[in-house]
């Protein structure tokens, strides 16, 4: 991907990402109908949020999920027809999925992910390669910029999370984003009110290990 502007479908993702995470439903309200009116499916749209859960937990998940629900049927009674989209195409199963998402880490990564953190808790590695890099990431119904652009939102939007921020914007280089695009995104985000989550996203986008990848 070069560094053009973001499209306005794109630029949606962030605020939905942000406010799920943070539990404003309001917000994400607000962001959903901006967002199915700027062309996203409501497939993709409930993909981001269903991906979101291993971020910002199950409960949140929840509901948000419910309140897109709530959004499309008050849409529906309005007489709007949103775009469907398409559901995910079938996921690989047993060592299949283990293969699949350690491939899928590896390529997001940049390399391996190797570590003494996964050497003491062994389990919560074999969750991230299985479940989140395969379960999820292996899904075909939302491209891998689009899910890394919602995955930083939503850490933008949650405290205590830095580490985790700063080496999603690295994954966003990786799957072909630029630091440029990033910085659209946090645009997005203080445009629908969100400035803390802006904020955030841009104190990450000025450390100096991006200087170099700067348009």
């Amino acid at each position: 991907m070069t560094d053009s502007r973001l499209s306005a479908r794109q630029l949606a993702i962030g605020p939905i990402a942000a406010s799920m995470a943070s539990g404003h439903m309001s917000a994400l309200s607000a962001a959903v109908n901006r967002g199915l009116d700027a062309g996203l499916s409501i497939a993709e749209t409930k993909e981001v949020l269903v991906q979101l859960y291993a971020y910002a937990g199950f409960p949140r998940a929840l509901n948000a999920l419910g309140e897109l629900m709530n959004v499309v049927n008050e849409r529906r009674a309005r007489g709007l027809r949103d775009e469907p989209g398409r559901d995910a195409g079938p996921v690989p199963v047993g060592p299949a999925l283990l293969e699949a998402g350690t491939a899928n880490q590896t390529q997001l990564a940049g390399g391996p992910v190797k570590g003494p953190l996964f050497e003491f808790a062994p389990a919560i590695d074999r969750f991230l390669k299985t479940h989140l890099f395969g379960d999820i990431f292996v899904r075909d119904n939302l491209d891998w910029p689009s899910r890394e652009l919602a995955t930083v939102a939503a850490l933008s939007a949650l405290p205590g999370v830095e580490s985790q921020l700063l080496a999603h914007v690295r994954i966003s280089l990786h799957v072909g984003l630029t630091i440029g695009q990033l910085s659209q995104l946090a645009d997005a985000l203080s445009a629908s009110g969100d400035t803390a989550s802006s904020q955030q996203l841009n104190a990450a986008l000025a450390q100096p290990t991006w200087a170099a990848t700067k348009p």
